[in-house]
């Protein structure tokens, strides 16, 4: 597999603290699924932030798409973006927009049709089992249908680069897993996915799936060979 994403000796540091992230190196194959685990301020979010491109680095070096990212221009950044799903940990849903215009927003954004918007989004609040929810705004949902509506949202432009930050965090254990399948679905469809998350009964869903895991800003397995916790750790 080639390398979509790489990390060189990367360090983020916010104002004047210590570091968040400090010699984080490490690849990301092209079409292949990830798991970012570690304890609650382990720097998980930091290091989404820095694959979306929501943050550059304070230090070292990041190439994505075979371009370097750390350099890149910000007027490029918005097309690099659109290659790049995210699903963030608070949604970040228009209010005013229904399920149906939030989920067809990217599309709309990257000019696409639309004639050929509606069976697509369609499809997608079926999936997430909310076809009976289509004209509903965010503050009429529940947290858990926000999250599915944001899950949707990110996943429906096909994305090169999936990233979801506690995507399962608001839903039960049963859609839990419906939204874990539909990940997988979109990896086998050449989607590199990177999923943060806390939930260690999660990661022997996607056998193949690979494990990077944080620990107080540092990296402690960037090849992503461990595919287990370790028995009786928790996140």
């Amino acid at each position: 597999m080639a390398n979509i994403v790489q990390f060189e000796n990367v360090g983020l540091r916010y104002g004047g603290g210590a570091e968040t992230l400090s010699d984080v190196s490490f690849t990301l194959s092209s079409g292949a699924f990830y798991f970012l685990t570690g304890a609650s301020g382990a720097g998980k979010t930091s290091l989404l932030k820095l694959l979306y491109l929501a943050q550059r680095p304070t230090r070292g070096g990041i190439r994505m798409f075979g371009e370097d990212a750390v350099t890149l221009p910000r007027a490029r950044i918005p097309g690099f973006r659109r290659r790049i799903g995210v699903v963030f940990q608070d949604f970040r849903l228009v209010p005013h927009l229904s399920a149906y215009d939030n989920i067809a927003l990217p599309l709309r954004v990257s000019g696409v049709a639309e004639s050929d918007i509606d069976a697509p989004v369609r499809e997608m609040l079926a999936w997430v089992g909310l076809d009976q929810r289509i004209e509903a705004k965010p503050p009429t949902l529940s947290g858990g249908e926000q999250q599915r509506v944001a899950i949707a949202r990110a996943v429906i432009g096909r994305p090169e680069i999936l990233v979801a930050d506690e995507p399962t965090g608001n839903v039960d254990p049963d859609m839990a897993e419906r939204l874990l399948h539909l990940f997988d679905s979109l990896n086998r469809l050449g989607t590199t996915v990177v999923v943060a998350t806390h939930d260690f009964h999660l990661l022997g869903r996607i056998p193949d799936a690979r494990m990077m895991r944080l620990d107080k800003g540092r990296l402690l397995d960037p090849t992503g060979s461990l595919r287990f916790p370790p028995t009786g750790e928790g996140a």
